[in-house]
């Protein structure tokens, strides 16, 4: 499987993500390349896998033109996107992009994950990401992430 390189001019991988893309909805810009020639859609998904409760996802994204190399930062919270592209349900339960905001204290680490797919998915905006990964299985051509990190304070 071929892999994606993810970048974003906010943060680089492994860094801190800044504050004005935590406990908010203004999402960091993205940009990614090396993506195969057959693919018919873009699916990103963020999530953090240090959550007290487990893995806690964030953003949750699909069917973005097949020819999208990157999306600008405060994606509009709207479900339905451009270009026929979705915004499903994070957990917190709505649409479009919620960031860091974990418990003050440890530090978490935030995957932001691009796929190319061979297929646009058959989803609406209830989806989730068990939703999207299920849709996906069998179809990525190429996938790559930027991890961010990101510490609550406490007051």
């Amino acid at each position: 499987m071929m892999e994606l390189a993810v970048l974003s001019a906010a943060f680089v991988m492994g860094s801190a993500i800044p504050e004005r893309h935590a406990c908010s909805n203004f999402s960091p810009p993205l940009s990614w390349s090396n993506v195969p020639s057959n693919t018919q859609s873009i699916a990103i998904l963020c999530d953090d896998p240090d959550a007290p409760a487990g893995d806690w996802v964030h953003w949750v994204l699909f069917n973005l033109a097949p020819d999208t190399r990157s999306l600008p930062a405060n994606v509009a919270r709207d479900a339905a996107l451009p270009g026929q592209a979705v915004q499903g349900l994070n957990d917190y339960n709505r649409a479009g992009y919620d960031g860091p905001c974990p418990p003050p204290g440890q530090t978490h680490r935030y995957y932001f994950k691009v796929f190319a797919l061979d297929t646009r998915l058959a989803l609406d905006a209830k989806a989730r990401k068990k939703d999207l990964l299920k849709a996906m299985n069998g179809h990525i051509l190429a996938q790559g992430s930027l991890m961010g990190t990101y510490a609550r304070k406490s007051r």
